[in-house]
C-alpha cells in the first residue's frame, strides 16, 4: 500500500510539474515577438495585419507564437506544411484572439489540404440518417481539429476586404464552441447578455434566411443562412473584413461583435492592402 502511495505521488507530481512546465512556456511566448523574418511573411500572407493598431502588435506577436508551438500542422493529399503556411493560418486565427482573453484549448491540430477537399455529411431525419459526400474548403471539428483548403486560405488571407476568410470562418466555430456548443453563441464576455446577444442576431438571421430564400443580395454571405452557427461565422468574416457595410446594415450585431473581439476593425489605419 506505502508503495502504491509513493508512486501516486511521485505520479501526480511529475503531472503537475508537467502542468506548469506546459503553463510556463506559453506564458513566455505570449510576451515574445516575432523575427523580423516571420512579421515580414505574416505581413506578405496577411496583408491585413498591417492595419493593425500599433498598441495590439506587441500580444498578436505573443499569440502568434504561442499557437505556433501549440498547434501541428499536418498536409494532406501530399502537401509539404510550408512556414508561409503556418504563419498564414496562425496570423489569421490569432487576429481573431488580439485583444480579448479567450484562447483555443483544446485545438492541437490543423490539417491542410491543397484545395477543397472531400467531407462525408450526415443528416438526420427522425430514426432515419442518412450520408451523403460534399466537397469542402474548410471544416472545424468541436475541440479540433481545423481542416482548411490551403488555396482557398491564401487567397482569402491575400485579399481582406472581400469579405470572405475561411481561417476566419472556421476558427470562429472554434470560438463558438468554447460556450459547450456550436449554435451561435460564444462564450459571452461579462459585460454582454444571452437577452442583447439573442436581440441582436435572432432577427438579423430570420430576416437574413428570408433575403436568401427570396435571391436577394445580403451584405453577409448566403452561406449563413444554413444556421445559426453559420450565421455567426460569416458575421465574423464582415466584421474583419467589410466592417463598414456590417456595421451599416446590421449595427447591433457589429455593436455585439465589437464588444466580443474587444476590437474595432472600422478605426484601424487604412494601411497598405496587397
Amino acid at each position: 500500500m506505502a508503495v502504491f502511495l509513493i508512486i501516486l505521488l511521485i505520479a501526480v507530481g511529475g503531472f503537475g510539474y508537467w502542468r506548469w512546465s506546459k503553463w510556463l512556456r506559453h506564458r513566455q511566448l505570449l510576451g515574445a515577438a516575432l523575427s523580423e523574418d516571420r512579421r515580414a511573411i505574416v505581413e506578405a500572407e496577411v496583408p491585413l495585419i498591417r492595419k493593425l493598431p500599433a498598441d495590439l502588435r506587441g500580444a498578436f506577436e505573443g499569440k502568434v507564437n504561442a499557437f505556433l508551438d501549440q498547434v501541428d500542422f499536418v498536409g494532406c493529399n501530399g502537401l509539404e506544411v510550408s512556414e508561409e503556411m503556418r504563419l498564414s493560418i496562425a496570423a489569421q486565427a490569432c487576429l481573431l484572439v488580439v485583444n480579448s482573453g479567450a484562447w483555443y484549448d483544446h485545438l492541437t491540430t490543423v490539417l491542410i489540404y491543397p484545395g477543397a477537399f472531400k467531407s462525408r455529411q450526415a443528416r438526420h431525419n427522425g430514426y432515419v440518417v442518412t450520408e451523403r459526400e460534399v466537397v469542402r474548403v474548410g471544416e472545424s471539428w468541436s475541440r479540433g481539429p481545423v481542416i482548411l483548403s490551403w488555396a482557398h486560405t491564401r487567397q482569402g488571407a491575400l485579399d481582406g476586404r472581400d469579405g470572405h476568410n475561411v481561417v476566419f470562418h472556421e476558427f470562429a466555430h472554434q470560438l463558438d464552441d468554447l460556450s459547450g456548443h456550436t449554435d451561435g453563441v460564444p462564450d459571452l464576455r461579462r459585460d454582454q447578455s444571452f437577452a442583447g446577444w439573442a436581440h441582436a442576431f435572432l432577427p438579423a438571421y430570420k430576416a437574413h434566411v428570408r433575403a436568401v430564400e427570396a435571391g436577394r443580395k445580403t451584405v453577409l454571405d448566403p452561406y449563413g443562412a444554413e444556421g445559426p452557427e453559420e450565421f455567426f461565422a460569416v458575421a465574423v468574416e464582415a466584421f474583419f473584413e467589410r466592417p463598414e457595410p456590417l456595421k451599416q446594415h446590421e449595427p447591433e450585431i457589429y455593436q455585439q461583435l465589437q464588444v466580443f473581439f474587444r476590437l474595432d476593425p472600422l478605426t484601424w489605419g487604412v494601411g497598405r492592402q496587397g
